[in-house]
């Protein structure tokens, strides 16, 4: 009976923590502190109040629970940007996410020695822990403002990209055990080794997960998910096996995997997405109660996480990573913020729980100051991204909520829909539906305006910001949602203008020809 009870409390205990974390979104809207803030915080002083529980939440547990969250997190995050997104965007993606993470670890390495009088041993752990950055946060903090643009895709893509790298390059140093001329040499090269394999197999997985998910049926809905998430975890695990970096592994595949047409795809979407969710309350929380903060409050750990936090953020960055940014096509001001958002988060932390468990001489104390680092960019850069992200001129869209969908399942691929979006100023734009379908090989099946259904009729007038679903009668239309004008659209109006992809859904409008 005493084990009930306890089984009980504890999961009454974990459903509040939960609870607490999904009403924090709320809380952190409102006041701008970022959510992730709250659940260290407020993790590290339970740490301090209720005896005993650090004791019950020991690092190598922690670091096992986190390694399983990042994978959900990468894969997620790799649906998210997909292979079209990816290549918009893969000079800086790779640019910043190795060639940056390399050049931050080597300047906090830097630092941390000359600066902070700090070993080398325990200077390149440093820069190897804080070269990561998390823009997840940044997102948590926008709340309903959704960042657009290359903007958006450079942030998504540099955390998901320097993530695995900055794992990889501490993999490496600790499996050096130290810093002569020989070990640095072992570093590069099983750093290299992680890179390779990790994007192998990630590569290999990726295509093997699909052509077995397109292959092999499954009684219902459910089992989609958990077999994409069973996919992702044997990536990583044979990427790890291989010497690889398994988390690099994870993000490869789930950007193949992104933008194709599978059976129950926005299901595995909505799933990895609520999982992803968890994962990262769950990885703050518990990495919050493995440091107190009465641990904090000593000269040579708060001291110098605050100098390097500051150098990190007013020097470094903008000084190595500006530069990588230099050949890509944004503006000034889109530059600047994508350097601000640049935050620290979960990964530089578990990084710091891999140094603990590695038994890397005044790794404690290392530790204590990667959680001043990260909880000052959090605090500091997280709270001011909103501002930022005004000030520099970036381009935001509001993101409503929409709890409510309608739609319709069919046994096959649907080859003939399209998604189409009407923006102002293109020739669709006041113009009837009976008019614009035209030659009668298209057929509009649904209006969507201002978040609510219309009535598609012959005289249904179409305005700017309208989606249009149509059905085509194209036999090599393609698969559903594809990039892809109708013909009889492009036989009604061919000299009405340049034809070019709409800014905010899939799909082709037509731009008014100037006079």
């Amino acid at each position: 009976m005493r084990s009930t009870e306890n089984i009980g409390l504890t999961v009454l205990v974990l459903g509040v923590v939960v609870l607490a974390g999904v009403l924090s979104n709320r809380v952190s809207e409102r006041t701008r502190v970022p959510a992730p803030f709250l659940f260290l915080v407020c993790a590290a002083a339970a740490s301090d109040l209720v005896p005993g529980l650090r004791a019950r939440v020991p690092v190598p547990l922690v670091e096992q629970v986190v390694t399983v969250a990042l994978i959900v997190v990468l894969f997620d995050g790799g649906l998210g940007i997909g292979r079209r997104r990816f290549r918009a965007a893969a000079v800086p993606v790779v640019s910043l996410g190795v060639a940056g993470t390399v050049l931050t670890a080597g300047a906090v390495t830097l630092l941390a020695h000359y600066a902070c009088d700090l070993s080398w041993r325990t200077a390149l752990v440093l820069g190897a822990a804080l070269a990561p950055t998390d823009p997840a946060v940044v997102f948590s903090v926008l709340g309903r403002h959704e960042i657009t643009g290359r903007t958006g895709t450079v942030l998504e893509g540099e955390s998901g990209a320097n993530d695995p790298v900055g794992i990889a390059l501490m993999v490496a140093l600790l499996g050096a055990g130290g810093t002569t001329g020989e070990q640095i040499g072992h570093i590069l090269v099983t750093f290299a080794e992680q890179l390779a394999v990790g994007v192998a197999v990630g590569v290999a997985g990726g295509y093997g997960l699909l052509r077995f998910i397109r292959a092999v049926p499954l009684p219902g809905a459910g089992p989609h998910p958990v077999r994409a998430l069973a996919g992702a975890a044997v990536i990583y695990g044979a990427a790890s096996v291989a010497h690889g970096s398994g988390f690099l592994a994870v993000l490869v595949a789930g950007v193949l995997l992104g933008d194709e047409a599978v059976p129950y795809r926005m299901e595995i979407r909505q799933v990895c997405g609520a999982l992803a969710s968890l994962a990262e309350i769950v990885v703050f929380v518990a990495l919050g109660l493995t440091v107190g903060l009465r641990a904090l409050v000593r000269d040579d750990v708060w001291l110098i996480g605050l100098v390097l936090a500051v150098l990190l953020a007013f020097v470094v960055r903008p000084l190595l990573v500006g530069p990588l940014l230099l050949p890509v096509r944004l503006r000034a001001g889109e530059r600047a913020f994508v350097l601000w958002a640049g935050l620290k988060g979960a990964v530089p932390i578990l990084l710091g729980a891999f140094a603990v468990t590695a038994g890397v001489p005044d790794a404690h104390r290392v530790y204590g100051i990667i959680f001043v680092v990260v909880a000052f960019s959090v605090l500091v850069q997280g709270g001011t991204v909103g501002w930022a992200a005004r000030r520099f001129g970036v381009p935001m869209r509001t993101a409503d909520p929409t709890p409510w969908t309608f739609g319709v399942r069919l046994p096959h691929e649907p080859r003939n829909t399209r998604r189409h979006a009407v923006e102002p100023g293109s020739d669709a734009d006041g113009t009837t539906l009976g008019d614009l379908v035209g030659a009668g090989d298209v057929w509009v099946s649904m209006v969507l305006r201002d978040g609510h259904l219309l009535t598609a009729s012959a005289d249904t007038v179409v305005r700017a910001g309208d989606e249009l679903l149509l059905v085509t009668g194209e036999k090599d239309a393609g698969s559903a949602g594809q990039e892809r004008l109708p013909a009889s659209w492009a036989a009604r109006r061919p000299p009405a203008g340049r034809v070019r992809r709409a800014g905010t859904s899939t799909g082709w409008t037509y731009r008014r020809r100037r006079r």
